[in-house]
């Protein structure tokens, strides 16, 4: 296993380094007839792409997607979907000072312990640029689960601890920092702009609701929904923590607040995310992801070098303040391509509804 592919029945494999000439991947099981367009994986690249925002790296990249195989027409054939996204504005040479030495927070000690030698542009591999590619193979998964009346909504309920009220989800995906609270934003950019003048940085809590999964999807036992839900979330780089429902919550709860009553007319309520036994429950399904603050600080830090020796460092180059919000597409991306290979899996065993 290289740790590259994501999916059983609809598998993406990813490629690429956050400094290297390109980043791209290969999206394997996906149905033939469905209609599919460049455009619309580009708009999903460009609520993700850097350079938009106060919390987010100057560094410009215009990541343009290039579909090379698997659609003919304005149509998908069944076979893999390739695509190449490239890179257009690195700088490596501001990461020379960092080839011996390890930055706290990253991903830096744990590749050179893993394989010997690791790409100190930017974390190579490890970087947040990769998310790029799995935002790309989202977009389609996102088509596959439209198809089916399915439909995915990822928006902020947190940012540098201040909480915004889930007031408008589906206005979320067109306003700053995807805030389901119209008044959340301007103080969201408040926090981000004291917290950069110290040089430091934030963390925050993103929200998903995956809309219209018909019921009993997922597996009973070692692929239940939650579970590969949360195995989705917790692949991507900055995230910390993943809820389902009512989450870390229910341990505070008896059982007869948690459970969810059910009425001839459905669900009382939503303690349980959407999601029984494993097993979607036809009710929205609910995810929460904790992102943790950006590593990369301007702040002076302590460290070692790959020699062991005690030094500091101070990390410059163009970094984000917060991964919110272009982790948001990332994050849905993610819930897509965990769903729609359910989903698929689901068909593929003759489990129609």
């Amino acid at each position: 296993m290289s740790g590259n592919t994501f999916g059983s029945v609809l598998r993406l494999t990813t490629f690429g380094e956050s400094h290297g000439a390109a980043l791209g991947g290969v999206l394997d099981g996906c149905p033939p007839g469905l209609e599919l367009d460049e455009a619309v994986i580009q708009a999903e690249l460009d609520r993700r792409k850097p350079g938009g925002g106060p919390a987010s790296t100057a560094r410009k990249e215009a990541d343009r997607v290039r579909l090379l195989s698997g659609v003919f027409e304005g149509r998908t054939t069944g076979t893999p979907i390739g695509f190449v996204i490239e890179n257009s504005d690195q700088h490596s040479k501001d990461y020379d000072a960092l080839k011996y030495v390890f930055r706290p927070g990253h991903a830096d000690f744990g590749y050179q312990a893993k394989f010997g030698l690791r790409d100190h542009r930017g974390g190579g591999r490890s970087s947040g640029r990769e998310t790029a590619s799995r935002v790309a193979g989202g977009a389609i998964a996102q088509e596959i689960l439209r198809a089916e009346g399915v439909s995915v909504l990822a928006y902020i309920v947190e940012l540098g601890g201040i909480e915004a009220r889930v007031l408008d989800p589906e206005g979320a995906q067109a306003r700053p920092f995807f805030s389901p609270d119209p008044e959340a934003p301007a103080r969201f950019e408040e926090r981000i702009r004291e917290v950069k003048a110290q040089g430091d940085t934030l963390g925050g809590v993103v929200e998903i609701q995956v809309l219209g999964l018909p019921p009993g999807i997922g597996e009973p036992v070692f692929d239940k929904l939650d579970a590969r839900l949360a195995y989705a979330l917790m692949g991507v780089g900055a995230v910390k923590g993943v809820e389902i429902g009512a989450g870390t919550a229910a341990a505070r709860l008896t059982g007869s607040r948690n459970n969810d009553p059910m009425t001839p007319e459905g669900f009382a309520s939503n303690n349980a995310g959407g999601i029984l036994g494993g097993l979607s429950s036809g009710q929205p399904v609910v995810a929460r992801a904790f992102v943790k603050p950006i590593p990369s600080i301007a702040l002076e830090q302590h460290t070692v070098t790959a020699q062991g020796q005690a030094t500091t460092i101070r990390v410059g180059g163009r970094h984000d303040i917060c991964a919110i919000p272009r982790i948001v597409p990332v994050l849905k991306a993610m819930t897509a391509l965990a769903c729609a290979d359910l989903l698929l899996l689901d068909r593929r065993l003759g489990r129609e509804r």
